[in-house]
């Protein structure tokens, strides 16, 4: 990688640290790095362009509206950084393309254009699986104040954004509204493999989950 594009890796990770080290809703600084880690390993198996997926894997939260009371000011500012970065226009075009379009909302979301785009998607959402993901889950649960399980309420199969952001729901519903989902939405090769084991391991975790709240086990 050259020697310029490592300067702004470094100057992105410093932005995001500010931003996001004392987030408590599961997008931490340890998210991003998570899914820096998995995307460099994901852009070396699928051939991607390795500084485009890591630094649009860097900033990909930092505009995100669960995040921001103003989304629209925090995208400003982050044009202007990239901007300013030093990365080339082009670069900077398909970092903003791949942060603008990857996020699950839903489920209802049309295919990532770029391979870099799949490679980073894919990370973000092994990130939301197995074990780390059910972590997350119950964070983002608490940070939302949603109860961890209600046997009345019962999962959306079909929802709009609106409804996946605002509608009634639980920790538990969240496996089947989005994170079950996941397996079979990776794009890559490598993706896909690295997200049976982790849906295995949520898939064995509700089946003990659901006879401990019956006192079964």
């Amino acid at each position: 990688m050259a020697e310029g594009h490592e300067s702004i890796l470094r100057a992105a990770e410093a932005l995001v640290k500010e931003k996001l080290e004392r987030d408590s809703s599961g997008h931490d600084w340890w998210h991003i790095y998570r899914v820096v880690q998995t995307t460099k390993r994901i852009a070396a198996e699928e051939g991607a362009d390795g500084f485009v997926c890591e630094l649009a894997a860097l900033l990909h939260d930092v505009v995100d509206e669960k995040l921001n009371a103003d989304p629209a000011a925090a995208q400003r500012e982050l044009e202007a950084w990239l901007a300013a970065s030093g990365a080339a226009a082009a670069e900077v075009e398909h970092v903003l393309e791949i942060i603008g379009t990857m996020s699950f909302k839903g489920g209802a979301r049309p295919p990532m254009r770029t391979l870099e785009g799949r490679v980073v998607q894919d990370a973000d959402r092994l990130d939301a699986i197995g074990a780390v993901g059910i972590s997350r889950v119950f964070a983002y649960s608490g940070w939302k104040g949603r109860p961890i399980h209600d046997p009345s309420v019962t999962a959306r199969e079909q929802m709009t954004e609106a409804e996946y952001r605002a509608g009634n729901d639980t920790a538990i519903n969240h496996f089947y509204e989005k994170l079950l989902k996941l397996k079979e939405l990776m794009n890559t090769p490598f993706a896909k493999q690295l997200a049976e084991e982790r849906h295995r391991f949520m898939e064995q975790y509700l089946e003990q989950f659901y006879q401990e709240w019956e006192g079964q086990r």
